[in-house]
């Protein structure tokens, strides 16, 4: 039998199939996207299977492209040649908040109790949402599971939870939660199989739009550069990153509104804001322009240092994993940030970093490196679908 993952944005909805038997699932049989779903878009469908990849052009109503398209989907899976029985939809939800700290199936309550968080993730929350309602009409006799990026971390140590703010607030739930999680699994999950050292002191980088830092000791979150929202920690491709409140508040006094001071924060900052060029890493590498590298070291810089912050609450480090987009993809940027750590033991063999392009797990690392360095392409749909194959299965335990 067969679990949807689905992960909803804006604009477009990516989906995978994937297969599951005795207590496991399987890599995706097919993956593919919805894409052009934002108003006045051209909707469009475009999946892989078996190595050959199709597009296709989806005819809606008008006003009705969203709705449409996913009831378009629906019967393109039902005629998928050889296709299983479908089990349930996996969706990855970028915050979870206080309440909920392992997959759950979506009920109205669940809805609601997500909903208050949309200010917290502005870029997903809302567009994580919106999927599930849309799935939820397309496969009206199917559980949808709702699964976590907060889940990850819901178990660091309590002080790595605090802020330095009165007691009342942190009691209302103003604490660190981190994100990146589904990804943070499937890395650690990968160093498992592939490293004899992924119990010991992991530092991983999921580097993409959005980016984060992870520690891991002992198969568990311990610290993270993200916090209360999706906004803290490394520069990203149109957010700060971390900012002194400082400058809010200056802000503030010049008569900024918050709708203006969100919209800096998430849309118009990061490498979009530093270089005014793009938020796009493979664009600033070609640029010329001198506003172009300054984005590119910044983020680099950001990086290095958050490192640092990570392996000084690890104590050290055993293993840094590369993941994300960039991370998977950029071989400038993972040298240069190997380069600035060598101080503590990272070698990097040149030749294989300058060949890891994210198609499979790669160590990059010297033989005489001090740290194990590896390059893993991330996969949070089948995360997703272990997560509702586990709830599946309690289901079945309970009944």
């Amino acid at each position: 039998m067969t679990i949807l993952s689905v992960n909803a944005g804006s604009s477009s909805l990516k989906f995978s199939l994937h297969q599951f038997h005795d207590h496991s699932v399987d890599s995706a049989w097919v993956s593919g996207a919805l894409q052009g779903l934002e108003p006045g878009g051209t909707p469009s469908l475009d999946w892989s299977m078996a190595g050959q990849s199709q597009h296709e052009t989806l005819s809606v109503k008008p006003g009705d492209g969203f709705a449409d398209a996913f009831l378009r989907l629906r019967s393109w899976l039902r005629d998928l040649p050889g296709m299983p029985p479908l089990r349930a939809v996996a969706h990855r939800v970028v915050h979870g908040g206080a309440d909920f700290s392992q997959a759950t199936l979506v009920t109205p309550e669940v809805m609601q109790r997500l909903s208050q968080l949309k200010s917290l993730a502005p870029l997903h929350q809302p567009h994580n949402l919106a999927g599930i309602e849309a799935m939820a009409q397309a496969f009206p006799d199917l559980p949808q599971i709702a699964c976590f990026d907060t889940a990850f971390h819901g178990d660091v140590p309590p002080l790595h939870q605090r802020f330095g703010l009165p007691r009342a607030l942190h009691e209302q739930g103003v604490r660190r939660f981190g994100f990146h999680g589904l990804s943070y699994q499937y890395i650690l999950q990968s160093l498992q199989r592939h490293s004899q050292r992924a119990q010991q002191r992991l530092l991983l980088a999921h580097l993409g739009n959005g980016a984060s830092l992870c520690a891991v000791r002992e198969g568990k979150s311990l610290a993270t550069s993200m916090g209360f929202s999706a906004l803290d920690g490394l520069m990203m491709g149109t957010r700060s990153g971390t900012i002194d409140p400082g400058v809010l508040l200056f802000l503030l006094e010049q008569g900024w509104s918050h709708d203006r001071l969100e919209r800096l924060l998430y849309k118009e900052s990061g490498l979009l804001g530093v270089s005014g060029i793009s938020a796009d890493v493979r664009r600033l590498r070609q640029s010329t322009e001198p506003a172009a590298q300054e984005a590119l070291a910044l983020f680099t810089h950001r990086v290095v240092r958050e490192a640092g912050a990570m392996t000084a609450c690890l104590q050290g480090l055993n293993v840094l994993a590369f993941s994300g987009g960039i991370g998977e993809h950029d071989a400038v940027l993972r040298a240069e940030v190997c380069q600035a750590l060598a101080w503590m033991g990272i070698k990097l063999d040149a030749k294989r970093n300058q060949a890891a392009r994210g198609d499979a797990v790669v160590p990059v690392h010297a033989p005489d490196s001090r740290i194990e360095v590896w390059v893993i392409p991330t996969d949070e749909g089948r995360v997703a679908a272990q997560q509702a194959l586990a709830w599946m299965e309690q289901q079945t335990v309970a009944e």
